[in-house]
């Protein structure tokens, strides 16, 4: 791909598209929508739009109410969000997926929007543990496929990892790069590898805290209060049941699997149990607290 075909997010003030609008997703088309872009939001659940779109506003009703914005602010940012169910309806510049932690579903779907838009859009994969190398070996012109990692939630965490897999195109990179702060976002540059950096470090945030538990060391609850007490914002536990279990135990076993089963990434029969018991935090209602 010739990175001449590529334009600026931050000088042409493109159109993203983000695809799928589960809680990151919609999250991710909040921030691109306040940031002045025309954001599509795209899913093939009607319901699941619906919901995105509830929680957009009453998420922009709480920033007027702390006057954080106002209500002309809030209803430009309104009206510059389409949600869509058509993925045909989906032409843009710059698309940001967050479906499913499967590799063959984000390769499908890249490919299919690769077919209805120009060669020089820009694929970004918000993906937490997946290879975008391995995701670009598939798709069509895989040097405009990226990384661009938010995490949760996306309207209030600043941290983005751009992660360039091994047919990045740097100006592809560069540009998310770009995007990233015009999002007023801090954007972290990465290479590809398993967990990339927040999620390989973090890892033993809960592994290690899990088997703390499992060993009769500490409850959960007061290791969460000496962490906190320690100057992190939430305790390991507090933040599994915030970011979901399944999802949580999902990048475990990425990393694991990634490190051929080295031991010190193993995943927690704790967790394991958790999620076999549908017990995957704010969620459902109950993870390791109930809610």
């Amino acid at each position: 791909m010739n990175s001449s075909n590529l334009r600026s997010p931050l000088v042409d003030r493109d159109i993203i598209c983000i695809i799928g609008a589960g809680t990151m997703g919609s999250g991710i088309a909040q921030v691109a929508a306040q940031s002045g872009f025309k954001t599509l939001l795209f899913d093939i659940n009607t319901a699941v739009l619906n919901n995105a779109q509830s929680s957009i506003q009453k998420s922009l009703q709480s920033l007027v109410e702390k006057q954080k914005i106002n209500t002309e602010e809030s209803n430009a940012i309104t009206e510059r969000l389409q949600y869509v169910n058509d993925i045909n309806l989906c032409k843009a510049n710059v698309f940001i997926e967050a479906i499913i932690e499967k590799t063959e579903a984000k390769v499908d779907i890249f490919n299919q929007l690769a077919a209805i838009n120009d060669e020089g859009v820009i694929f970004a994969s918000n993906t937490s543990s997946l290879s975008i190398s391995d995701i670009q070996q598939s798709v069509v012109n895989p040097s405009r496929v990226v990384g661009m990692h938010f995490f949760n939630p996306a309207p209030i965490m600043k941290l983005v990892e751009v992660v360039k897999g091994k047919q990045t195109d740097e100006a592809v990179a560069q540009n998310i790069y770009i995007l990233c702060q015009q999002m007023n976002k801090v954007p972290v540059m990465c290479k590809d590898a398993p967990g990339f950096i927040v999620n390989r470090v973090a890892r033993h945030y809960y592994l290690e805290a899990m088997k703390m538990v499992e060993e009769g060391v500490a409850g959960f609850e007061n290791i969460d209060a000496i962490m906190e007490a320690s100057g992190f914002k939430m305790g390991p536990f507090k933040l599994m049941d915030l970011i979901g279990m399944d999802i949580n135990l999902a990048v475990s076993n990425s990393i694991y699997e990634a490190f051929d089963k080295e031991e010190r990434f193993m995943p927690s029969q704790l967790q394991i149990d958790k999620v076999a018991k549908t017990e995957l935090g704010r969620k459902t209602g109950k993870g390791f607290y109930q809610y």
